[in-house]
């Protein structure tokens, strides 16, 4: 039997507005931003969607909102969608946060410097997107919003595959992967390369 063709889609927020004086999840997209969700907005992938269900964060909910108006849909939106819990750091410098991304994927059972562990991000991730689509119509299509970190976490589990984060987007964010709603429970999905929403 074949693998069911891709209804559902993740992408993750473009570029934002980095601000140490913000706490994370309320930063905004940066102009670049904004302009690469805007054209995204009118991808021929995105034409037939049905539902758009964002993470609550800032940037997520702009980068869903600017997509649902070029479609006429709304934006359902979900607090438990968020990124990794970084709380415990807050913002870091970009090489110190590689650093420290490094190990929340290479150790994921553990909690690195107070972050939320991987493995309890990736069944907070899954269990969101399941909750959703149990929901929403069979034969709709529904791209997601959200996050690099979890976005890869649900990738891990939907392939099949341990948490790793050779399976992680490319720098910058404002990527995007397609899967069949039934590798959630099947995790057998295959064709997931990170796309550029703007490409």
């Amino acid at each position: 039997m074949g693998l069911a063709p891709a209804d559902c889609f993740y992408l993750t927020h473009p570029q934002v507005r980095v601000d140490p004086a913000v706490p994370v999840p309320q930063w905004s997209l940066s102009e670049d931003g904004a302009r690469r969700a805007r054209t995204g907005a009118g991808r021929v992938d995105f034409a037939s969607l049905t539902h758009l269900v964002s993470s609550a964060e800032t940037k997520a909910v702009e980068t869903a909102e600017i997509i649902a108006a070029h479609l006429g849909l709304a934006v359902t939106v979900d607090e438990l969608m968020h990124e990794n819990d970084r709380s415990a750091t807050g913002f870091l410098p970009p090489e110190e946060f590689e650093r420290v991304a490094d190990a929340f994927f290479a150790q994921p059972e553990i909690s690195v410097r107070g972050w939320e562990r991987a493995c309890d991000a990736q069944v907070r991730i899954v269990g969101r997107v399941a909750a959703h689509l149990e929901r929403i119509p069979q034969d709709a299509r529904v791209l997601f919003v959200g996050h690099g970190a979890v976005g890869t976490l649900l990738k891990c589990h939907l392939g099949g595959w341990a948490i790793d984060r050779r399976y992680d987007q490319p720098a910058g964010g404002g990527f995007w992967y397609g899967f069949a709603r039934a590798a959630l429970r099947d995790r057998n999905a295959t064709g997931m390369a990170w796309q550029p929403v703007d490409g």
